[in-house]
């Protein structure tokens, strides 16, 4: 009989599921470093990285208690998007906190209509502009969605995108531009207008 840690990550899922609690340890140990280099080289303190890594794998056990893991072979690729998003969530919150000071501005800082609050009206045009794009970024091909996402949505510089991806800054370049080429001519076939008035 195999023993638990020659299984592979679905039969390691199954067993869990079966009441087997080691087997989501030997899950976590075989992941641990792919998963922790991921969310470092993103928020690159380690002590972050470390909380993070921790809450994902709370949130992968949790997910699996309730049935949200569907077997398609690729564990690891589900677990790095559940880091992925607790990353940006991170990243969402500390920017609520960013504190702006008035002290070290000659003009008043807050008379400003770029620090002025949008109305109602407003913040609804600007998210459905946003849900949009979610959804045209979706019809580009797999490869070009990555960069759209790492780039605009995680923020990282094409070397990390580059690095992560592993393929050429070129390269990352590339995919990029026709991303852009491709949401441009996807805008105008289906004529849409994305902006604000």
């Amino acid at each position: 009989m195999l023993s638990s840690e020659n299984l592979n990550d679905n039969e390691l899922v199954q067993r869990f599921l079966n009441g087997d609690h080691h087997a989501v340890e030997i899950l976590i140990r075989r992941h641990k470093n792919r998963v922790y280099s991921y969310i470092l080289l993103i928020v690159k303190k380690p002590d972050l990285a470390e909380d993070i890594f921790q809450e994902t794998f709370i949130k992968v056990i949790r997910s699996l208690k309730h049935g949200r893991y569907t077997e398609n072979g690729k564990f690891i690729s589900w677990v790095l998007r559940i880091s992925h998003n607790l990353i940006i969530d991170h990243f969402r919150k500390e920017k609520l906190c960013t504190v702006i000071s008035n002290d070290s501005y000659e003009a008043d800082l807050f008379n400003s209509w770029k620090f002025s609050d949008d109305n109602i009206e407003d913040q609804m045009v600007m998210n459905q502009i946003l849900t949009e794009v979610k959804e045209l970024v979706k019809e580009l091909p797999a490869d070009q969605q990555q960069v759209i996402h790492m780039r605009h949505y995680l923020g990282l510089s094409f070397k990390e995108i580059a690095e992560q991806t592993g393929v050429s800054i070129n390269t990352a370049l590339g995919r990029m531009r026709y991303a852009l080429i491709n949401l441009r001519k996807i805008i105008r076939e289906k004529n849409l207008t994305l902006t604000r008035i």
